[in-house]
Order: C-alpha cells, then sequence, then structure tokens
C-alpha cells in the first residue's frame, strides 16, 4: 500500500495565553528592618541584583544595604546616573555587563530597580532582555514614576534621535510604592509628576481636577505628605492603572493616556536639557486644550480652569520650545506610532475626552501662538522660566 501523498503546504496553529498578574502595593517604611514586603518576592536569602539611581544611593543607600543584609541578601549595586540622556544601549549595555558578573538564579532572584521613569524603563528592559526574560521589581523615587512610569508593563530605550524607540512588553513581579521616598524630591521633580496627575484629571477624571484645584498647591508644597495629598495620588494610581490595565499591550490605540503625548513627543526629544517630560506634556496638554476650544468640542469655561490650575500650582513652562514645525513632525511619527491614524486625544469637558484625526498645520501654529500669550501676558510670572 503506498503512503499518502505529502501536501504541498501545511498549517501548524500555535496559541497561547501568557496571564499577566502583578500587584501595586503602596509600603511605607519600606526599608525600615522590620518591614517583610519585599521578601515577598523571590527566594528567601539569595542574590538580588539591585539597580539604583545614582541621587537615591546618596541619600538612602546605607538604609537600603542595611536593609539587605539584616535579611541574609548578597546584594550587588549597580549605580545608574540622572537623566534622560542615559537612556541609551550604552547604559543598557553597561548593566548587562555587570548582571552578567554577578549570576542570579533566572526564576527566583528577581531584579530590582530602584529610581526614576529612565531608570525603571531601562532595568525592565534588561529583565525582559537577559537570559529572554528573569523577573523585577519597580521602586519608583519620583513622583513621575510613583503615579506614572512605573505602574504599567512597557519598558524600554531611546534610539538615534528617537524616544523609547526600543522596548519590549513585560510585566514585574510588583510594583512597590514607598512615599518616603517623595520627601527628598526638588520641587521641580515634584511638579514634573504632577503634569501628569492634571494630564489624567482633564480627560478622566473630573473629581480629581476639583482634588487638584483644592487641595494640590498645599500637597505640591508638603511633597504630598499630608493626607490629602496622599488622597490625591491614591486616586490618580486608581485612574491610571483603570486605563492601562484593560490594555496593557496597547492593542487599542486610541488611549485616554496619551492625551499630552503627541506634540511633547518633539518638544522633549530636541530640548532634552530644558524640558523633562511632564513639563513637556503640559505644554501639549495646554496646545491640546486650546485646540479643542477653538473647534467647539472643550467649553471656554473648561479651558479657563485648566490654565487657572496651572496658575495656582505655579507651574513654570518654557513657551520658546513651542517651534511649530517640529511639533508637526511629531504629530506625524505619532501617525506612524498609532497605525496611520492621529489619534489625538482632545478633551471635551473636564474628566471626558475625543480622538480626532485630522489636525491640520495651521491649528498647531496658531495653538501655539494663543499658548505663548497667554503665558507671556499672565500676571503671574512664575509661569516663564
Amino acid at each position: 500500500m503506498s503512503p499518502a501523498p505529502v501536501p504541498d503546504s501545511a498549517v501548524w496553529q500555535v496559541r497561547s495565553q501568557r496571564p499577566i498578574a502583578y500587584d501595586v502595593v503602596k509600603t511605607p517604611g519600606l526599608f525600615a528592618p522590620s518591614n517583610t514586603t519585599l521578601l515577598g518576592y523571590g527566594r528567601p536569602g539569595g542574590r538580588r541584583f539591585v539597580v539604583l539611581d545614582a541621587r537615591v544611593w546618596q541619600l538612602h543607600g546605607s538604609q537600603i544595604r542595611a536593609w539587605f543584609a539584616a535579611h541574609g541578601i548578597e546584594a550587588h549595586y549597580a549605580i545608574f546616573p540622572g537623566g534622560e540622556e542615559h537612556k541609551n544601549i550604552d547604559a543598557l549595555q553597561d548593566l548587562a555587563r555587570a548582571l552578567d558578573a554577578f549570576p542570579i538564579h533566572r526564576r527566583d532572584e528577581p531584579l530590582i530597580a530602584i529610581g526614576g521613569g529612565v531608570l525603571t524603563d531601562v532595568a525592565a528592559y534588561l529583565a525582559a532582555s537577559y537570559r529572554r526574560g528573569i523577573p523585577h521589581i519597580k521602586l519608583p523615587t519620583t513622583l513621575m514614576g510613583y503615579i506614572d512610569a512605573a505602574l504599567g508593563i512597557k519598558n524600554g530605550i531611546n534610539f538615534g534621535a528617537s524616544k523609547n524607540r526600543l522596548g519590549s512588553f513585560e510585566p514585574p513581579l510588583a510594583v512597590l510604592l514607598e512615599p518616603a521616598f517623595l520627601r527628598t524630591l526638588p520641587r521641580r521633580h515634584l511638579t514634573n509628576g504632577l503634569c501628569e496627575i492634571i494630564k489624567l484629571a482633564i480627560v478622566t477624571d473630573a473629581a480629581l481636577f476639583t482634588q487638584l484645584e483644592t487641595h494640590g498647591a498645599r500637597s505640591l508644597q508638603n511633597a504630598f505628605a499630608t493626607p490629602e495629598g496622599d488622597a490625591l495620588l491614591d486616586r490618580a494610581i486608581t485612574g491610571m492603572l483603570a486605563e492601562l490595565a484593560p490594555n496593557l499591550y496597547e492593542e487599542e490605540l486610541s488611549r485616554k493616556v496619551d492625551f499630552g503625548h503627541t506634540f511633547s513627543y518633539g518638544l522633549e526629544a530636541r530640548h532634552p536639557q530644558r524640558l523633562l517630560h511632564g513639563e513637556a506634556v503640559l505644554l501639549d496638554c495646554l496646545l491640546s486644550s486650546l485646540i479643542a476650544t477653538r473647534r467647539g468640542l472643550l467649553p471656554e469655561a473648561a479651558l479657563q480652569r485648566i490654565f487657572a490650575l496651572v496658575q495656582q500650582l505655579a507651574i513654570p513652562l518654557d513657551t520658546a520650545v513651542l517651534e511649530v514645525e517640529l511639533m508637526w513632525q511629531a504629530l506625524q511619527d505619532r501617525v506612524q506610532h498609532r497605525n496611520g491614524l492621529q489619534r489625538v486625544p482632545l478633551p471635551s469637558a473636564i474628566g471626558q475626552c475625543t480622538f480626532v484625526h485630522d489636525i491640520a498645520r495651521a491649528e498647531l501654529e496658531r495653538a501655539a501662538t494663543d499658548l505663548q500669550e497667554r503665558l507671556l501676558h499672565d500676571d503671574e510670572p512664575t509661569l516663564q522660566r
């Protein structure tokens, strides 16, 4: 009997789902000797590769070292310089070489990243890449990381002139939030994170916006170490996770959290020494709000509330960076990133937004002029550096 003929082509279907489950845990006193939260992740004792921001090492290094020693954990501390200029392949390779020289178990000795958004992005990308993936834990030490950058599963580095062009999606074992780290931040880095909270409030949460109006200035003044400040951060985290969790892999490209992340992309890449991420985002939010009002989407009264809040919080904005051509090219790049459509979130009320795909260059140019005029003629001098 002859064997059955072999078909010219065949299809083997592979289907799998990777579960994602991690906790975001607020842990005051995380490195107090009696606090065992961090011991719940990975095998007892053993080794840990700890990536630490240089400033955090200076301020908190002795306490962190003492905690690991007290719990019998051998740790290697890789000190990472702060700043967007270090979010690159060279920094990633330096960390990879240090990790390779300090072997850890592949599954039960997690990498621990302690620092701001740049550090946690680079360290998480290292964890996603090393041996094709090792577990990691994120401990954000900046307000930006605390309420935004460290909460999701995205990571990456800048490449060429583009931000976050190389990266991956890799869930952490956990995100541990220690509010005490916020107490040692300079005011500018507190306002940097506050800009992201304003962004979230404008397009997703009217009650959060009201909290900012009522308690934002005092919370900022006290580094959020008040009951009102703590509640404000908790609500921001809850709102951010509500937006991120259903769409962790960004299958849906029309994302409310992309508000403020269209035109800012070009500004931040061009002016890394002049603009922090949140500052660029807030400029974008104001531009987008002006466009929305001129289109009849956002009532003038809501626009006035947005500008009044920025003035009340005394957030410095550098309007000299508003180069229309640069922002227009950033929009074209975002069209590619968003799969062929602009998908620009514009506020339609405080706490609500809609998506548009047809912003014209002339609209952007007029919004930039309007923004410069509004801020330059404002009576509050702190709006200008």
